[in-house]
């Protein structure tokens, strides 16, 4: 179980598979162990790299944290693997995280996947920071007071099954309560401009569900539209865990995607 640390912060990540390196970037409250979807197709074509946030998993947890800081945690995963530069995939928060990467960072980033997240300009709405204190109650308390939507994580195309080992995965991941509010006020405090991520040249790929309750499907679109060189997929039927309601496409798009950029020189 390798360890790596960044400014004080014990990071646990691992490593499966050969090939161009690809670096996952888990989003908030879940620690890397909810790349299961991935990792088996993705690990097929490339040396995948994954890691727990600070606060979730194996990883160290601060009480303060910011997404700039998370980026830097993310750098030092890629140190300690021995890799300079790296295609990079992130989901939710971990989708902000790769782009704020790219931005400090772009001759280290081959190319850039972003999953059901967006752009963070000042014009979108966050999450009051109070809210992110319910992580201290229990998880069957925060589902009476905080039901989901139809179709709820997922969507309306999940398999059911699919949807009750995701969710058993969930129940079973380990995470730090302090930690998981550190990410929440990190996303709450953080801001990009249309102009800084304008200027990533990088090819990109943004996947998004078509029923995604908690990042809205436009905000993919805008940094789709945004990102000069970048496609777009929509998973039809999915809500914010679009991996879960059809791997083969979210995982053959990523694989495809990074075929190309690496055909074309990248």
């Amino acid at each position: 179980m390798p360890f790596t640390e960044n400014d004080g912060v014990r990071l646990h990540w691992d490593e499966k598979g050969e090939g161009s390196p690809l670096l996952l970037v888990m989003g908030h409250r879940y620690s890397s162990r909810m790349w299961y979807p991935a990792i088996p197709a993705l690990s097929a074509r490339h040396r995948v790299i994954w890691f727990d946030n600070r606060g979730t998993g194996e990883s160290g947890a601060t009480r303060k944290v910011s997404v700039r800081q998370l980026a830097e945690d993310a750098f030092a995963v890629m140190d300690a693997a021995g890799v300079d530069k790296a295609h990079i995939y992130g989901v939710s928060m971990g989708g902000v995280i790769v782009q704020e990467m790219a931005l400090q960072a772009p001759e280290r980033v081959r190319s850039l996947t972003v999953g059901c997240s967006g752009p963070l300009t000042a014009d979108k709405p966050r999450m009051p920071k109070l809210m992110a204190y319910l992580h201290y109650l229990p998880p069957s308390l925060l589902k009476v007071l905080l039901p989901q939507r139809p179709g709820g994580a997922h969507g309306s195309a999940a398999n059911p099954e699919a949807v009750a080992y995701d969710e058993a995965m969930v129940a079973a991941d380990k995470f730090s309560v302090r930690g998981v509010i550190a990410q929440s006020h990190a996303l709450a405090d953080y801001c990009t401009t249309r102009e800084e991520l304008a200027g990533l040249e990088m090819p990109a790929l943004v996947i998004h569900g078509d029923e995604d309750a908690l990042v809205p499907i436009k905000w993919g679109q805008e940094l789709a539209e945004i990102l000069p060189n970048s496609t777009f997929v929509t998973i039809a039927g999915a809500g914010h865990n679009y991996i879960i309601v059809d791997p083969a496409k979210a995982n053959g798009a990523v694989l495809d995607f990074i075929r190309g950029a690496e055909a074309a020189g990248v």
